[in-house]
């Protein structure tokens, strides 16, 4: 009887234990979503709309033009600095450069880092920015656009983005690392100021890749 009873926790422990690496290889999508019936062969069937990232328009330190198109069935991370940054944006960019170096040879991902004081951070400070680094624009995106633009798309991003006289800098900025699915979809955020908030950023994007 006793054995039985062993037995039978042990098989309730490995369901749970199995049922929690199962959640471990599906990420969250992040945001506000909505519900929309429509008819499929006669019958109405219920679709869940997740929040996504709205087409836009950057242009990058090479002065191309950065369009959605660029990151077609592509996942890509995200981030909001500025060059001048006194504070957080170099440990982000530290932080982002492991990504860069563990991902640089896989085609399915980008960078996007987006400048959020583009009265200073011309295309060629950018262009300076990234050299520095020793990035390729290929493989990471340094974008400009008009100051409200870029703090409109901030919030889809769901992260905050804005001019502070108070701050450091002059500019307020959460640092976080936005990872985006090839949906558009926001299926994380990360703290880009500490290592073990950008080792699991690293590890949920390939569960990402290797997403269905």
């Amino acid at each position: 009887m006793k054995t039985n009873k062993i037995s039978s926790f042990l098989i309730i422990i490995l369901c749970f234990w199995g049922c929690k690496n199962d959640n471990k290889h599906t990420l969250p999508k992040l945001g506000m979503h909505q519900t929309e019936d429509r008819i499929v062969d006669g019958k109405t069937v219920v679709d869940t709309i997740y929040h996504a990232i709205p087409n836009f328009i950057f242009t990058d330190q090479d002065n191309n033009e950065i369009t959605s198109e660029t990151f077609k069935n592509k996942i890509y991370v995200a981030d909001f600095f500025f060059t001048s940054c006194p504070t957080i944006c170099p440990k982000m960019k530290s932080q982002l450069l492991r990504v860069y170096d563990k991902f640089k040879d896989n085609d399915e991902v980008l960078i996007l880092s987006h400048t959020i004081d583009p009265e200073h951070d011309s295309v060629e400070v950018l262009h300076d920015y990234a050299n520095r680094l020793g990035v390729k624009s290929s493989k990471w995106h340094f974008v400009t656009a008009d100051k409200d633009y870029i703090y409109n798309i901030a919030e889809n991003y769901l992260v905050s983005a804005n001019q502070d006289s108070t701050e450091p800098g002059g500019y307020i900025h959460n640092g976080a690392f936005i990872l985006v699915d090839k949906n558009k979809n926001i299926r994380g955020q990360y703290d880009g100021t500490k290592e073990e908030e950008v080792n699991h950023l690293m590890k949920d994007m390939e569960i990402l890749l290797n997403e269905k």
